[in-house]
C-alpha cells in the first residue's frame, strides 16, 4: 500500500504555499504561461503538455501537466486515474528518450509551490547548477517527492491522495543523504562530487 507522503515544494522564491486566494497574475500561476511558451515546451498531445523546467535539478528535468485545470493532488479523483497513468506512460517514454544510462524518477510534490498539477520526470544525476540548497535536494529525494505510482495506487484504493503537511519543514531539513549509498554527506558541493561516483555518463 502507498505511504502517506506530503507536503509543500521549495521554490525560487520565499513564497511556498499555493493556496485557494492566488489571484491572476499570481508568480504561482506561471505554469500555466510556461505551457505556451515555445523555448520551454517540448511535446504536447490532447491530453497533455510536456516542458522542461526553467530550472532544472538534473541533467533531465521536464514537467509534464494536463490541459485540464488542476489545482493541486488533492483536487484528484478516480476520474483522473485514466490521465495519471498517461501522464506517467509519457513520463517513462521521455525517461527513455532522454538517456539511456541514467536512471529517473516520476513523481510530485505534494503541495506545490506551482499552482496546476504537474509531475516531475527527472534524471537521478542531480548534475545541475540550479540544485543549491538543501531544501532543493530533500524535496527530491525524501517522502517530500511522491512516486506517481503511490500517487495512482492511493486514488485507486481510497478515492484520493492524503495530504499531510506535519510533517514538510523537518522532511525539508533533514540532512543531506545520497539517494544512491545513504551516506550523509557534509554540504552540496560534496554531496554532489560525491553523486559522480555513483553515475555513468
Amino acid at each position: 500500500m502507498a505511504a502517506k507522503r506530503k507536503l509543500h515544494e521549495p521554490g525560487n522564491s520565499s513564497k511556498n504555499n499555493v493556496g485557494p486566494l492566488a489571484k491572476k497574475g499570481h508568480w504561482s500561476l506561471g505554469l500555466k504561461a510556461s505551457m505556451d511558451d515555445p523555448e520551454l515546451r517540448v511535446d504536447r498531445d490532447e491530453m497533455v503538455v510536456i516542458i522542461k523546467d526553467k530550472y532544472p535539478k538534473a541533467r533531465f528535468h521536464f514537467l509534464i501537466l494536463p490541459h485540464e485545470s488542476i489545482p493541486n493532488l488533492k483536487a484528484l479523483s478516480r476520474d483522473h486515474l485514466p490521465l495519471l497513468k498517461h501522464i506517467e506512460k509519457r513520463g517513462v517514454e521521455l525517461a527513455e528518450k532522454s538517456s539511456k544510462a541514467l536512471k529517473f524518477r516520476f513523481g510530485y510534490h505534494a503541495v506545490p509551490s506551482m499552482s496546476h498539477v504537474h509531475m516531475h520526470v527527472i534524471s537521478q544525476d542531480f548534475d545541475s547548477p540550479c540544485l543549491k540548497t538543501k531544501k532543493h535536494w530533500n524535496s527530491f529525494t525524501t517522502d517530500y517527492f511522491l512516486d506517481s505510482k503511490d500517487v495512482i495506487e492511493q486514488i485507486e484504493q481510497s478515492g484520493k491522495v492524503a495530504v499531510d503537511q506535519s510533517n514538510a519543514g523537518q522532511l525539508l531539513k533533514n540532512p543531506l543523504v545520497c539517494h544512491v549509498c545513504k551516506t550523509e554527506q557534509k554540504n552540496i558541493p560534496t554531496l554532489k562530487m560525491h553523486i559522480r561516483t555513483h553515475i555513468k555518463s
